[in-house]
């Protein structure tokens, strides 16, 4: 990261006594980031929290709170030289006993955190001395630093943790630019600047407020009057507008987040791959990016957005309606069926599922819609015990890599030991090869094998097609031109270190 020189830090003095307000699409669940799956909630996690390792903001990984490591050369050790002097916000040292009660915690199965299979290649976590930690692998895995810069990889104050237990996430303490103020749920967090930071002179704001507003045309109005100063997503039919106004800035770039309709295969008629390949030739994605889209977005061509590391572009099903009634026929439904289509209450779900609606409509699907709040959501669909118990048919949702790679692109939607109330596999989909190719690839070093077992993966999970592949989304957020230094990446989350407000 480049510092700020000590004179322009002078000239922007008057900054530091203001407060940002960032207006945000949805509620947040949960500011534990092990406990959450919702980048959102990562995202607003990150004003309080830093891990050994970060993204910049093109997803480069960055050395933060380790200065640098070292790896043995079976790939099973890892050794981290820390940084000194940092402190927890509650003025806790930061210290290699941290990193260990961080990681024991969420290696623990008992703990039942939702990150827990993110982490669950650590083995073990070895305090050397008070600025040197060992880890160690169960087996190989060369993506495990994309891990660690991943936002769950936090480090959370051991005495926040004893105090606060399973509150922890409506409690936050870390080392990050901001302290915790206050939590009014639905309605906002609040983060003070952190006066104790260690990375000198930063932050340049005194003051974060994380205000969600799921209507999009209330989060444009307070863009617009100034009561919001940075707003995403941006509802994409209105970029252009926004973009004329003299005092607003629209931000757009290229992004690895997936929407998909997850059809459950356990559940008829879903349970035969015929009607899978018929939803999929029944959607037209092309229509879908221009209509609910405005073209910030592309066709998905295959499991894995391009841009995440060993992605393999797959050939797309074609939009063609003949072939999808077919399909239909062939499979026994003739005359299509009835089902019901689930996804999380924001403005772009609203759209993509009415746009869904019509399309399916044209083979003979006729599909109620059901939109989930946050807490709902996770109710519902996250925190399922049993497949037998999900109520879900289809889900239309999305999700990014946000480690950057392949793995935590498909073994959190794919694997068969993905399903809730582990992780997010909401198509119950399950294929002995695609386990194994995913395990291969984990175990290997080898770029090459690695790329190979990856592709094979993906092959096979576009062939059976737990989901409608639709389209990936490209980034787009609009901010006051006063305020710079904030953009989104491409996982969709936010990157504000150099976070500033002009007079």
């Amino acid at each position: 990261m480049k510092f700020l020189a000590p004179f322009l830090l002078a000239a922007l003095g008057t900054v530091h006594a203001q407060s940002v307000t960032l207006a945000i699409d949805n509620s947040l669940v949960s500011l534990d980031p092990y406990d959450s799956n919702v980048t959102l909630d990562l995202s607003v996690a990150k004003s309080f929290y830093e891990g050994l390792y970060g993204f910049d903001a093109k997803l480069q990984v960055q050395p933060v709170l380790a200065e640098g490591h070292q790896v043995s050369a079976d790939g099973l050790r890892y050794t981290f030289r820390l940084r000194a002097g940092v402190k927890f916000h509650d003025g806790t040292p930061f210290d290699a006993a941290a990193v260990k009660t961080v990681f024991d915690r969420i290696t623990n199965p008992e703990n039942r955190l939702k990150r827990f299979n993110l982490f669950s290649n650590i083995d073990r976590t070895l305090v050397v001395n008070a600025r040197t930690v060992e880890i160690r692998l169960k087996r190989p895995f060369s993506a495990f630093l994309n891990q660690l810069a991943h936002p769950s990889a936090a480090m959370i104050s051991p005495a926040a943790l004893r105090k606060h237990g399973k509150l922890i996430g409506q409690n936050p303490v870390g080392t990050g630019p901001f302290r915790f103020v206050e939590w009014k749920q639905p309605d906002h967090v609040k983060a003070e600047k952190n006066p104790s930071y260690w990375r000198k002179g930063l932050p340049l704001v005194q003051e974060l407020v994380w205000r969600s507003v799921g209507d999009s045309n209330t989060r444009m109005a307070m863009l617009q009057t100034g009561e919001a100063m940075f707003t995403a997503p941006l509802p994409f039919e209105q970029a252009a507008q926004i973009a004329k106004q003299p005092q607003l800035v629209v931000g757009r770039g290229p992004g690895i987040y997936a929407h998909y309709m997850s059809m459950n295969t356990l559940r008829k008629p879903f349970s035969d791959v015929r009607v899978r390949h018929a939803l999929n030739h029944a959607v037209n994605k092309e229509a879908l990016v221009k209509v609910v889209f405005a073209g910030f977005a592309e066709p998905s061509t295959g499991p894995l957005p391009a841009g995440v590391e060993y992605a393999a572009a797959q050939p797309a099903y074609a939009h063609d309606l003949a072939k999808a009634r077919a399909l239909l026929k062939e499979a026994g439904y003739p005359n299509g069926f009835t089902t019901e289509l689930w996804a999380t209450n924001n403005s772009v779900s609203a759209k993509a599922t009415q746009f869904l609606q019509q399309q399916l409509a044209q083979v003979g699907v006729k599909v109620r819609i059901t939109l989930l709040e946050t807490g709902q959501r996770v109710q519902q669909l996250e925190n399922v015990q049993a497949a037998e118990q999900a109520g879900v048919r289809m889900f239309f949702g999305g999700w990014s890599s946000s480690t950057g790679e392949a793995d935590w692109g498909l073994r959190p939607l794919f694997s068969s030991d993905a399903r809730p109330p582990k992780l997010l596999n909401f198509a119950y989909y399950a294929n002995a090869e695609v386990d194994a190719l995913l395990e291969e690839a984990l175990a290997t070093t080898d770029r090459a094998k690695k790329s190979t077992a990856y592709a094979k993966a993906q092959q096979r999970v576009h062939a059976d097609a737990p989901w409608v592949f639709l389209v990936n989304r490209q980034v787009a957020y609009a901010h006051a031109k006063r305020l710079t230094g904030i953009s989104q990446m491409p996982d969709g989350s936010f990157h504000f270190e150099q976070i500033a407000l002009a007079p």
